[in-house]
């Protein structure tokens, strides 16, 4: 549950979100820095915001399976894997649909989608109903923030969850079934795939 007082903050965080600002805002991992992922124009922002070259894949985060569901392709076994998993910190990459501006997926023709366990995250991309950018609020090489004062990227508004943990997420390909960064619940990720190889 969250406090009246943290639901007044969601609620600024969204009408930020809703014109295309930025929102620096707490998951179970570091800080990420979110926008609308739908607007193209909110998404060119994140990238100068974080120096990032474009080109480079930005993930986004949701606040359910219909929201992933709705901007990329899911696979009996990606939805065996998400059930077990998420909310969590893992970042799934799955073949993208072409409601997303093009920059996220850096013509990969894939995207990566953060379904975080963290009740601040969640409400705020729930009460926003549209999956919103999943990058740390960090400039582009420089440490990934787990507390407020380390984040250097500009922003809009902050939503202060304290000190997090920092264990990056694990980055898994659910369509080549490959770990492509090592994380948080690594072995328990590695167990999966092989019990469930074809």
């Amino acid at each position: 549950m969250i406090t009246p007082t943290e639901e007044t903050r969601i609620e600024k965080a969204v009408r930020v979100l809703s014109r295309d600002g930025l929102v620096v805002y707490p998951t179970e991992t570091v800080y990420g820095l979110g926008a609308d992922a739908l607007s193209e124009t909110a998404v060119l922002k994140v990238y100068e915001a974080k120096q990032r070259l474009l080109g480079k894949p930005i993930s986004v985060a949701v606040s359910d399976i219909e929201m992933i569901c709705g901007i990329a392709d899911v696979s009996p076994f990606a939805e065996r894997f998400i059930s077990k998993f998420l909310p969590g910190p893992v970042t799934i990459v799955l073949p993208v649909k072409n409601c997303l501006p093009g920059d996220l997926s850096g013509g990969t023709g894939t995207i990566g989608i953060r379904y975080p366990d963290h009740t601040l995250a969640l409400e705020l991309i729930s009460a926003f109903d549209c999956p919103i950018t999943a990058t740390s609020a960090n400039i582009s090489g420089e440490v990934s923030p787990v507390s407020v004062d380390q984040v250097n990227v500009p922003h809009d508004y902050l939503l202060d969850g304290g000190v997090l943990p920092g264990i990056p997420s694990t980055v898994v390909n659910l369509d080549t079934r490959k770990i492509e960064r090592p994380g948080a619940m690594l072995d328990e990720i590695a167990h999966f795939f092989i019990e469930n190889a074809k």
